[in-house]
């Protein structure tokens, strides 16, 4: 059941309209992900790095394992966001799973369109098996999460780095994916006035701008229709009243179907990637509570 703190909450953000409501602002949303919003939490270290050119930042909350990592991937519908948008969140998530979290700004659209992001991620996490907020140094462990557009990227990297034949992340966890540029889920059209975060009116304009003339079927753009045979264990978190809450379910099911180790939470009054918001709300705390919890299984 949702806290009172969550209703208010919830109740609040609807006193704003959602996204692309009434058109998309691509400039404005861009200014607004890429506010750098610092840890909220004392005694946490963030360090500027980059990937063959690609600007990525670690962070890591007191009693973080430099050699546990984990690739933290922005979302933003592929075109816009960035780390610096994530830095709190990355904090809440270093201090629960004890692990040094790698921000990457991957390339975005229409710029770069896929698979740009895609191939970003991939050599990310390459990297990030061999290097860490020291230096050169193997990992123990990897895991990859991301949310939104994000959450879709960890999905795909999964499927590449298992196609490729390379070394895959311990565990992947999606809050809130994108994963399917079909846009055929349900509550894309049940939950269109209850969602306060996103208008369904801007989701063909983040696929257009995303895939250009690329296949919105293919796995690596959509991974609701990927095989997901031979994938690590899956966290799916989602929102009650998300337009895109079937993209979880809809993969988290296929995943299930291919005998993936999947668990798949709904959060009852919640909306799109509550755990980033903050202060934290209940629901958020808890949400962070569970991915450590996952990371530690």
């Amino acid at each position: 059941m949702i806290s009172e703190e969550g209703q208010r909450y919830f109740q609040k953000l609807h006193e704003s309209p959602a996204f692309g409501t009434s058109g998309f602002d691509l400039a404005g949303l861009r200014a607004g992900m890429a506010t750098r919003r610092e840890p909220t939490i004392d005694a946490v270290r963030c360090t500027r790095s980059e990937i063959d050119g690609m600007p990525c930042e670690w962070v890591m909350a007191a009693g973080a394992d430099p050699d546990l990592r984990l690739l933290y991937l922005h979302g933003g519908g592929y075109v816009s966001g960035s780390g610096a948008f994530y830095l709190a969140m990355a904090a809440h998530l270093s201090a629960a799973t004890r692990c040094a979290i790698l921000l990457l700004d991957y390339r975005l659209a229409p710029e770069h369109p896929f698979p740009a992001a895609l191939e970003d991620c991939i050599r990310a996490h390459e990297w990030l098996t061999v290097s860490g907020p020291g230096g050169s140094a193997p990992a123990k462990d990897t895991f990859i999460a991301g949310d939104s557009a994000g959450g879709g990227l960890v999905l795909a990297t999964l499927l590449a780095l298992r196609d490729r034949q390379a070394p895959l992340p311990a565990a992947g966890i999606a809050l809130s994916p994108f994963t399917d540029l079909t846009l055929s889920g349900e509550s894309i059209q049940s939950e269109a006035e209850l969602d306060p975060i996103m208008s369904p009116r801007c989701l063909p304009q983040f696929v257009s701008l995303y895939l250009g003339a690329a296949d919105p079927r293919h796995p690596y753009a959509s991974p609701v229709f990927g095989d997901y045979k031979g994938i690590p264990p899956l966290l799916f978190q989602v929102g009650e009243h998300e337009v895109i809450r079937d993209d979880s379910v809809r993969t988290a099911a296929r995943a299930q179907a291919d005998e993936v180790d999947v668990t798949l939470e709904v959060w009852p009054g919640m909306f799109h990637v509550f755990p980033s918001h903050e202060p934290l709300l209940p629901e958020g705390r808890d949400a962070i509570q569970h991915i450590a919890a996952f990371i530690e299984r």
